[in-house]
């Protein structure tokens, strides 16, 4: 009786053993891994972004995205609508479509709170020197991209970067454009577009170019314009004098970039007169009167030229 007793008590402790190991196994099984979910699988998944989608498998970019890590500004349906105004997605030029694409999408991760007032580099290019696109961020108040798109929802986090949704397509901008966009220019704009100027230079400078432009800022004008007690603002230079002014501030024909700019260099302009560049003591212009102005913004790249700040006016 004894013996029978003991097998019972034997048997029941091993069916608790076995009980409790498997539901250890159970508890410790691992968790299944989390689905991928990079840029591409985001903009897939999102009814709002298959415009943006649509554009992306067209221009075979769908891949591009998914690897490696990038910030990619995404316009949203109707911003894709306002773009294309009325027309279809397919009409668009299909290399134009890839740099307009390009244009949205920035190397590494940057989120919200790692934005700040400049310029960051997309992924676009310029075709005569490959230099990358330049896209003006202002977040004085929210943020906004060439002055003209807005984020309207920020940090949506992805595996290999992060995406900021944006109300409008961001063109790809000109040397005008890239002027237009900068607060530190409505001066420079104001001077390219008096009415009674000869010269269209908003036609010029939309051109094929390439163009190189050392565009003076605000501050520079206002420089000029203190130079003679005749200036109280821009209307006063007469049209011959801006004219030429304007254009000793233009290169035609190259894109020049920072990195081939060499101490003692001479440049023609598109006024016909020489300038001087000096590398030796910071980047520097001497015009053909001997004045000295830094340049103190480089490589502001365009789709059809490059913009350098500068902070005086040059004089031929």
């Amino acid at each position: 009786m004894n013996k029978l007793l003991l097998l019972l008590q034997v048997l029941l402790l091993s069916g608790v053993t076995l009980f409790v190991t498997s539901c250890s196994v159970d508890e410790t099984d691992p968790e299944p891994e989390p689905a991928p979910n990079n840029i591409t699988d985001i903009v897939t998944n999102t009814d709002r972004f298959s415009s943006l989608l649509a554009a992306l498998e067209r221009t075979g970019l769908t891949s591009t995205i998914a690897a490696g890590e990038y910030t990619v500004f995404a316009p949203d349906n109707d911003a894709f609508a306002t773009f294309l105004n009325g027309a279809a997605l397919e009409d668009v030029d299909i290399d134009v479509l890839t740099q307009l694409l390009l244009n949205h999408v920035v190397a590494g991760t940057v989120a919200s709170t790692d934005l700040s007032n400049g310029y960051a580099a997309t992924l676009a290019e310029e075709s005569t020197t490959m230099n990358k696109i330049s896209l003006l961020v202002n977040i004085d108040n929210g943020v906004m991209l060439n002055s003209a798109v807005s984020v309207v929802e920020a940090d949506i986090t992805a595996d290999n970067g992060i995406i900021h949704e944006v109300d409008a397509v961001i063109e790809i901008p000109n040397v005008v454009n890239l002027a237009i966009a900068n607060s530190e220019f409505t001066s420079l704009v104001a001077a390219l577009t008096r009415a009674d100027l000869t010269v269209n230079f908003v036609d010029v400078l939309t051109g094929t170019g390439p163009f190189t432009v050392f565009a003076p800022t605000n501050a520079a004008f206002q420089a000029l314009l203190d130079s003679n007690p005749s200036w109280n603002t821009l209307d006063d230079i007469d049209v011959a004098t801006l004219e030429t002014v304007l254009k000793y501030h233009v290169v035609a024909g190259a894109n020049v970039l920072s990195s081939t700019l060499t101490d003692g260099q001479v440049v023609t302009s598109f006024e016909g007169s020489d300038f001087t560049i000096n590398t030796a003591n910071g980047a520097t212009i001497t015009d053909v009167n001997g004045n000295i102005v830094n340049i103190i913004i480089t490589d502001v790249q365009g789709s059809n030229g490059v913009v350098h700040a500068i902070d005086g006016v040059i004089l031929p």
